[in-house]
């Protein structure tokens, strides 16, 4: 169990590391916020991460046959959302976040709505779910022959530990630098950071709807 607990810490993190479009976000959100804001956009991805860890746990080839035959309207509606989401980043005008509680706050509505989008960025990539299998077969992540309750637990405190030990230590060091941006610094990475994320939520819209058509 303290193997698999182990191996679960490094897939939770190995999982997180990668700087898509919730990396992105979390930088933006720590350097208009501070670092809870950054934080809570990980703990929504981490708290998806491990349902995801869960349903694959349990239900394998159920996943990836659902993925098979509905990835083209995952991919679609996944990626309506990010552009949302992108495009709302890049109209936020990072003067308004600072003149609201900052980072010396690490609860209240602006928490738990970083969190939600953390969530819905991670809900919508279907791909989670086959990175996460992917890494329980290269972590060799073995249950045994059966799933007793104090195993699957073990595992999945590990993903979540994992995630958001990477997410605490991204936020954390970008809150570090967050002084040194000026306004109209914030504001062009607010622009540049929802547009990317808009750009990839479009790549993803566009090759779902293509799978549709063709």
């Amino acid at each position: 169990m303290v193997v698999n607990f182990i191996k679960a810490i490094l897939i939770g993190l190995t999982a997180s590391i990668p700087l898509g479009p919730l990396g992105i976000m979390c930088i933006q959100r720590t350097l208009s916020k501070g670092r809870w804001a950054g934080f809570a956009i990980g703990l929504g991805a981490s708290t998806i991460d491990t349902c995801y860890a869960a349903i694959a746990l349990f239900s394998i080839s159920f996943i990836s046959d659902f993925l098979d035959r509905n990835t083209d309207w995952v991919m679609l509606i996944g990626g309506i959302i990010i552009i949302c989401i992108g495009v709302q980043i890049a109209l936020k005008n990072p003067i308004t976040d600072i003149r609201k509680p900052n980072d010396k706050h690490s609860g209240g509505p602006s928490f738990l709505q970083d969190v939600l989008r953390g969530m819905l960025m991670t809900l919508s990539n279907p791909g989670a779910i086959v990175l996460m299998l992917g890494l329980f077969a290269f972590f060799r992540l073995d249950m045994g022959d059966g799933y007793s309750t104090c195993a699957v637990l073990a595992v999945l405190a590990g993903i979540m530990l994992g995630g958001l030990s990477w997410w605490f230590s991204l936020s954390s060091g970008i809150s570090m630098f967050r002084k040194k941006f000026q306004l109209r610094q914030m504001l062009v990475i607010n622009r540049v950071s929802g547009t990317v994320i808009a750009l990839l939520g479009l790549a993803s819209m566009v090759e779902g709807l293509a799978q549709l058509v063709f």
